[in-house]
């Protein structure tokens, strides 16, 4: 088998290959513009050797003369040594010669047709006459009367004007091929860069490492972010495109980073001052991402920097499940014993007699169950909101406060809505967080007129300054400021329900802390981006 060519040979190639195109089309066009400039500089000063014999008054004069040619023959001959033409002839109204180069054609008639300078027009071009071939003028000589008497030709070798232009042409060939071999001598220096910044890869290696990477890049869950030192995007693989919302990665390329994610110009700050790859919760849209950037070096050369993202929405959707699940499970357990020994009780009072004991205990116990009423007075129906209220209540009681839902709330179950459930879970961890221990919060939820959901949280901590309140909704805000992962929850539920087309209100709450006011529409198909 033949072994194909390496790049650095078939870039050699290619170079030398235009370099010699480029030398012989110059070469070919500089020698043709120069060979036109000859002729027409002889073409000039023909006309003008021509003219000036035809109107010289020695000359005009000499035709009335019995020999004109005693006359016109030395001028003629001292016009064209002066002149550095082939020759200078002057003929009669028939052609016959008054001057010639060669005395002996004098008075013999001209070898070309003299028509046309006899009719009084000038006549420029290539004939062959005693002299050999030549490039020649002819012009009409008038008397006083403006009548034609005769013609002056003035011509130059072909043959001298081949010397002249080989002459010159001689230096120009030497140029050219002194180009070629610089344009060679370069081809083989670039080459050598070219192999130099592709690190000595050849086509197929390269063609290889570039379809291994498309497919680890477009194979891996995690989003991928590649930025250039500008901070603009150079690469993008699939899921960072479908995390961040885009239909395609192509979208990202050449944007921003900052205008795809929030906040991320921090996280690129830290792994500037910090290579060992920090990480950080940034917003996408209603998606909480887990960012991670690093550092790309190439030779010990910082050229960018390379962002993983990772989707904590569907992390926290399956712990929110997952708490739910325990709480009804807790909750299951609780009211097996419950009725265990409400059964048993009965059993006993039955067993002793005690019917109307035993009955009173039965009413008592009603169609209780922590699973359909959270609490006796509860109206919340909605199975999912439920079992979330459930798991806020048990970390309610870890930190120590009292988590309370209003009698009045009314939610009938139905389908779904996962924003429904994030609002209402973002609210209440953002009002244990600002109630503290020993502190109480409130939650009411209920159907406005128009199917709506209205929630109202309100906390006893220490509420929000007028002046800060314009900003609990911005990205990273916090009043714990030394918490990176803070500042998101109440953002998310602002983002959520601008989507929805909602209302979110903050005002303070009766007991001194703050209150959180959300509306959300009735929708069709609510629920958390995935």
């Amino acid at each position: 088998m033949v072994k194909a060519m390496t790049l650095r040979t078939q870039l050699v190639l290619l170079q030398v290959f235009i370099v010699l195109a480029i030398v012989l089309t110059v070469g070919l066009a500089a020698m043709l513009m120069q060979e036109r400039q000859i002729r027409e500089a002889s073409q000039e000063r023909m006309i003008a050797v021509a003219q000036s014999v035809a109107q010289l008054p020695t000359i005009v004069e000499a035709y009335d003369d019995a020999d004109p040619a005693a006359v016109i023959q030395p001028i003629a001959e001292l016009i064209r040594d002066s002149s550095n033409v082939a020759y200078v002839v002057v003929t009669d109204d028939e052609g016959i010669r008054f001057s010639h180069p060669n005395p002996d054609r004098i008075g013999e008639r001209v070898s070309t047709d003299p028509s046309v300078a006899l009719s009084g027009a000038m006549y420029v071009g290539t004939q062959t006459g005693t002299l050999g071939e030549s490039w020649r003028v002819k012009v009409p000589v008038f008397d006083a009367d403006g009548e034609v008497m005769g013609q002056v030709s003035v011509g130059i070798l072909e043959s001298d004007l081949r010397e002249d232009f080989f002459g010159d042409i001689t230096g120009f060939l030497l140029a050219l091929g002194a180009a070629t071999v610089v344009g060679v001598v370069a081809a083989t220096g670039v080459a050598r860069i070219v192999r130099r910044r592709i690190y000595g890869l050849e086509p197929d290696e390269i063609r290889g490492l570039l379809e291994t990477r498309e497919a680890t890049l477009h194979g891996i869950r995690e989003g991928m972010l590649a930025l250039d030192e500008r901070g603009d995007v150079s690469l993008c693989n699939d899921s960072a495109a479908r995390l961040l919302g885009l239909g395609s990665p192509a979208e990202a390329i050449g944007r921003p980073a900052s205008e795809l994610l929030d906040d991320l110009a921090a996280l690129i700050a830290d792994s500037n001052a910090d290579d060992s790859t920090p990480q950080r919760l940034v917003l996408s849209g209603e998606r909480v991402l887990v960012a991670r950037a690093a550092a790309v070096r190439v030779q010990e050369r910082r050229v960018g920097t390379v962002v993983t993202l990772m989707d904590r929405t569907e992390l926290d959707q399956a712990l929110r499940d997952l708490a739910g699940a325990q709480s009804l499970a807790e909750g299951l357990r609780a009211q097996q014993h419950e009725f265990s020994n409400t059964l048993h009780t009965i059993g006993g009072l039955i067993e002793l007699g005690e019917f109307d004991a035993a009955s009173r205990v039965i009413e008592r116990a009603g169609d209780g169950g922590a699973l359909s009423h959270l609490d006796a007075p509860d109206g919340v129906q909605d199975i999912e909101l439920a079992a979330i209220l459930l798991a806020k209540r048990a970390r309610a009681r870890e930190l120590g406060v009292d988590l309370a839902v209003s009698d009045a709330s009314r939610l009938p179950s139905g389908p779904a809505d996962g924003d429904l459930s994030t609002v209402v879970a973002n609210l209440i961890d953002n009002a244990l967080d600002a109630a503290g221990r020993g502190g109480h919060v409130s939650l009411a939820i209920e159907r406005d007129a128009g199917g709506g959901t209205v929630i109202r949280v309100e906390d006893d901590g220490p509420g929000v300054p007028i002046e800060h309140r314009g900003d609990v909704f911005r990205l990273g805000y916090s009043t714990k400021s030394d918490d990176r992962q803070r500042g998101y929850g109440l953002t998310l539920v602002a983002r959520i329900v601008e989507r929805r087309g909602g209302a979110v209100e903050l005002s303070p709450a009766t007991t001194g802390g703050a209150r959180f006011s959300v509306r959300l529409p009735a929708t069709e198909h609510a629920g958390v981006p995935m």
